[in-house]
């Protein structure tokens, strides 16, 4: 590679490749039918394993749940998660007594730190048409310090988060949600008190960057020293970067310290970028704990056994809304977000 822009190009795979402070990054596209009465599919679910279903069977995908799909009660220690709903909705329900239904656009920003239990499942709400659903979820590391601080969760709600509009010579306008991070005149949510995205040298970016048809728009640098970026180019069938073509499908990394050149082909493109300065610690991982040694993740696993993260105060591992129930949060301090 001679290009100065790109530093390296691989096609995306499952999980997508990350860069220090990320950890992992999935993109969740299924098409779900209509839902039955219980807010599961409208559809047989034989020939799936049950549990464990990741095969896409369908076009869709019931991931650990076992009558709606999603991800029944789990436990996480060490790191955050960022989830990026596109498409659908999403319950959430957790250890702390917090709960929430969110989507179409909103995040979700759970520090996880010391340890909680959470469930995240994806209701068909519709009865009488299809209910696609589609997020990223992200997992953002802890540096050491914060590793044991308490859990705790944000929602950006997607009429809160700001965005760029920038239209080129052709009249074509190139729009870019700031999830995190700041962009032109456009400054990202406050992140979680103890997240590495509040150290104000992070230089820590999310965002998302939809093109129309033949569009250009040029990605600034980077402001912060050491600084490395990631895009992932997931949907569209042609771009360039720097004068680069670039597969379709593909997770590219550049030079943060440069400008860089989109130019899209003839289809909407869409890619998500993540950003950031790196932790620099060791990283430990086991399942879903992330520490920095190995001893730390054997006693992550004692802990858990031990207390649970609190025990989980839900009637089901899997708990959901009712079908009616609106966007809203519900936060373990009583406090009520709705939307």
């Amino acid at each position: 590679m001679t290009n100065p822009t790109i530093l390296n190009i691989q096609p995306l795979g499952f999980p997508w490749q990350t860069l220090d402070p990320f950890l992992f990054c999935v993109h969740h596209l299924d098409a779900y039918p209509p839902g039955n009465a219980t807010m599961g599919p409208a559809a047989s679910l034989a020939g799936r394993d049950m549990g464990q279903d990741f095969a896409g069977k369908d076009g869709w995908r019931m991931y650990h749940g076992q009558t709606i799909p999603g991800f029944p009660s789990h436990p996480h220690r060490g790191f955050e998660t960022v989830t990026i709903t596109r498409q659908g909705l999403i319950d959430h329900s957790d250890s702390l007594g917090a709960t929430a239904r969110f989507g179409g656009g909103d995040v979700q920003w759970l520090t996880a730190g010391k340890g909680i239990v959470h469930c995240e499942m994806f209701p068909l709400v519709h009865t009488d048409k299809p209910n696609p659903a589609e997020l990223f979820q992200i997992w953002l590391n802890l540096p050491a310090k914060s590793k044991m601080v308490d859990a705790h969760f944000t929602m950006f709600w997607r009429e809160d988060i700001a965005h760029v509009k920038a239209v080129d010579a052709n009249s074509k306008t190139t729009e870019v949600a700031c999830i995190a991070g700041n962009l032109a005149h456009a400054k990202g949510l406050p992140p979680p008190p103890d997240s590495w995205a509040s150290n104000s040298d992070s230089d820590l970016a999310i965002w998302t960057i939809k093109m129309p048809p033949g569009a250009r728009w040029t990605l600034p640098a980077a402001t912060g020293m050491g600084t490395r970026r990631m895009l992932y180019f997931f949907k569209g069938s042609a771009l360039s970067i720097a004068g680069h073509a670039v597969p379709p499908s593909s997770s590219v990394e550049v030079n943060a310290g440069v400008d860089a050149e989109l130019v899209c082909g003839d289809d909407v493109t869409e890619l998500l970028v993540l950003q950031g300065r790196p932790i620099g610690e060791p990283v430990a991982q086991y399942g879903p704990f992330v520490m920095n040694t190995q001893a730390e993740i054997q006693q992550a696993f004692a802990d858990y056994r031990r207390t649970e993260f609190g025990g989980w105060p839900w009637p089901a591992s899997d708990p959901v809304h009712p079908r009616e129930q609106g966007r809203f949060a519900k936060h373990a301090d009583g406090c009520i977000e709705e939307r």
